[in-house]
């Protein structure tokens, strides 16, 4: 091997002697790898375009456009696709920046007008010419100066902010054709290997997302390698048009928002707030059968409950504060110190551990006003909250616990695909985390065992773990897809030590117990919006606001339809008469639109056998049944918390 070699290793273990400085996609074909649908390569793990030179003995294998690493490449190349397409038919507009994100990307403009949909049209006509043109994807690494240079010479002050804030010595910028943004990669070869795409939508958004910058222009898209992906994610945004929690909830009259009361502040109207009772009550059976204690804490403290916790120095922005006779007080931001307090009064033994507090606690955060959205994101909200106190012996058992909890709570609501992530702290920097190693590898060992306990597969993040301690996050995915972050499950020594907790153990010494903190919903208000669009608005029996509602064919049938009301009344059914003169059809189809599991109609025959005609919401027509036989129907279906009516 000469010095101006280099030795590849290829995934399958073979070795390969190359020139120094070839390009990654010439080595990888000289080592027999498939280069025809490759898009970028991995070179020691790291994504590199398929031109890099390599330097140095290396591990080298190459990214197709079916792996998961593909579709950010091609998103981000899309995007930059679209900002030369932009720039070319409005020459004046400045960039700023343009990611790739889960589903698609955007990029952020300076223009004085904002852009219409007739733009849009204008824009992805131009972004087509541009595919067609074939142009190369070129990579540049110039000194940091000479960057500064090129984007001040070209009047883009963005640009020459992220060089300033991210370049090192040498910076790296993307060019195809013309166009040329300070980038760090990697990117397809060409505009040729774009694949499928779709602008969406221009929404305001503030430069670096304060409101005291200037406002941009965002335009969002989203691309796939193949159209097929593409239509069926267009597809799936169409449904979720459908199911947004945000009109469904006004059109179900289930809750409201208020700018003239303020922002990000939600009003539960009667029929989101029988929602939420029940799920209150399903949760507070799961909790006392698992022996959890509630309790409540004040929605006002003095500034240092929260100096002592930490929170006020690094969530200070994020908290709302008042001054009373002279101090300051927060608004309560978090449930958990408020519950080091409850666990302070009076000494605790080790045979009083564990200790395991709930809280549906509402708390108040400020959150910027271009972030706010529906019930996903708001300034108030309630937790499902609850913090477990227990002895390091006590700690595998309360995390499977705690797992268990998860897994029969989300039962009830049909989601089938639960993603479980571990995060733990960075191994190489050890220095920035609360806690000692002991009590690092003890956690982290208690999270793994119970989950490997219950045998869930999980994803482990490096260096994901906050500072006081690692955890697990757990997502579910939608009727449609749709990943959310729910339960978390997470490790604390910083508040135990903050607070001076502790617990006499059986040697007499006084030692600090394992603070865990544990949230299943997360928030009552984001877990109902989830669970709108999740059911389409369709909620199952035990959920739903009215389970049944009577339909009378005729004013002849009224008095029975209203016997029939009380007695489903006095069983415990939330039902409701419809007394309009309307036709019953209209009666149906109004029923229908209400997303009503049970409607009941009555006619002269049922009102003579003591029947009802059962319909079931989007099923038709079930048939006549007593009402007896009805009521032990539904109430089966409340008790069990079933999902089909």
């Amino acid at each position: 091997m000469s010095a101006e070699s280099i030795r590849v290793t290829f995934p399958s273990g073979k070795t390969l002697d190359v020139e120094r400085g070839i390009p990654a996609v010439e080595a990888a074909r000289a080592g027999g790898q498939p280069a025809k649908k490759a898009i970028a390569a991995r070179c020691d793990g790291r994504l590199v375009d398929l031109n890099h030179p390599l330097s140095a003995d290396c591990h080298l294998s190459l990214v197709q456009e079916r792996d998961p690493e593909a579709i950010e490449i091609f998103r981000h190349s899309t995007s930059h696709v679209m900002a030369q397409a932009v720039q070319e038919l409005f020459p004046e507009t400045k960039i700023a920046q343009g990611p790739a994100t889960d589903d698609g990307f955007y990029y952020d403009f300076r223009r004085e007008q904002p852009f219409t949909d007739a733009d849009l049209s204008k824009i992805e006509e131009r972004m087509r010419e541009i595919v067609a043109r074939a142009l190369p994807i070129e990579r540049h690494e110039v000194p940091r100066d000479r960057a500064l240079e090129i984007f001040e010479g070209e009047g883009e002050p963005y640009k020459v902010h992220f060089v300033r804030e991210k370049s090192g010595p040498i910076a790296s910028y993307y060019q195809q054709g013309e166009f040329r943004d300070f980038c760090l990669g990697p990117h397809l070869p060409s505009t040729a290997h774009i694949g499928a795409f779709k602008l969406l939508q221009v929404a305001a958004a503030y430069w670096l997302g304060s409101e005291k910058n200037e406002t941009l222009w965002r335009i969002y898209g989203t691309a796939y390698p193949k159209k097929k992906d593409l239509d069926a994610h267009l597809q799936r945004l169409e449904e979720a048009k459908k199911r947004d929690h945000r009109r469904l909830g006004k059109d179900l009259d289930l809750f409201s928002l208020h700018e003239n009361v303020g922002g990000g502040l939600v009003f539960w109207h009667p029929k989101g707030a029988t929602v939420r009772h029940e799920l209150e009550t399903m949760l507070r059976e799961q909790l006392n059968r698992r022996n959890y204690v509630f309790v409540l804490s004040p929605h006002v403290a003095r500034d240092t409950l929260f100096r002592t916790s930490g929170h006020y120095d690094f969530y200070r922005e994020n908290m709302y504060t008042l001054d009373i006779d002279e101090e300051e007080f927060v608004i309560k931001p978090m449930n958990c110190p408020g519950h080091t307090q409850i666990y302070k009064t009076g000494l605790k033994s080790y045979r009083d551990l564990p200790v395991r507090m709930a809280e549906f606690g509402t708390v108040y955060r400020y959150e910027r006003s271009g972030t706010m959205h529906g019930l996903f994101r708001v300034r108030g909200f309630t937790q499902d909250d609850a913090h477990i106190f227990c002895r390091p012996d006590q700690l595998l058992d309360e995390i499977d616990d705690c797992l268990g909890l998860v897994q029969e709570v989300f039962s009830f609501f049909g989601f089938e695909q639960v993603r479980y992530e571990l995060s733990v702290r960075d191994s190489t920097d050890r220095g920035k985390y609360a806690g000692s190693d002991e009590e690092w590898e003890a956690s982290e060992n208690a999270l793994v065992a119970a989950l490997e306990k219950r045998g869930l597969a999980y994803e482990r993040y490096e260096g994901e773990a906050v500072f006081y301690g690692p955890k697990i996050d757990v997502k579910v995915v939608d009727a449609i897809g749709r990943p959310w972050q729910l339960s978390t499950i997470q490790f604390d020594f910083n508040l135990p030590e903050r607070f001076e907790l502790s617990y006499v153990d059986q040697d007499g010494t006084h030692k600090p117990p394992y603070m865990v903190h544990r949230a299943i919903f997360g928030s009552f208000e984001r877990f109902f919006g989830i669970l709108i669009e999740h059911f389409a608005g369709a909620f199952p029996v035990w959920l739903a606001p009215v389970q049944a509602r009577i339909l009378p064919v005729s004013e002849k049938v009224l008095a029975y339809a209203e016997e029939v009301e009380s007695r489903l009344r006095k069983a415990g059914l939330r039902s409701e008469l419809d007394r309009r003169s309307d036709k019953v059809g209209a009666k149906i189809r109004d029923a229908e639109l209400q997303k009503i599991p049970y409607m009941l109609i009555v006619g002269p025959r049922e009102a003579e056998s003591g029947s009802v005609s059962l319909r079931i919401h989007q099923r038709g027509d079930e048939g006549s049944l007593s009402v007896e036989d009805f009521i032990e129907r539904a109430r089966t279906a409340m008790a069990t918390r079933a999902l089909e009516a």
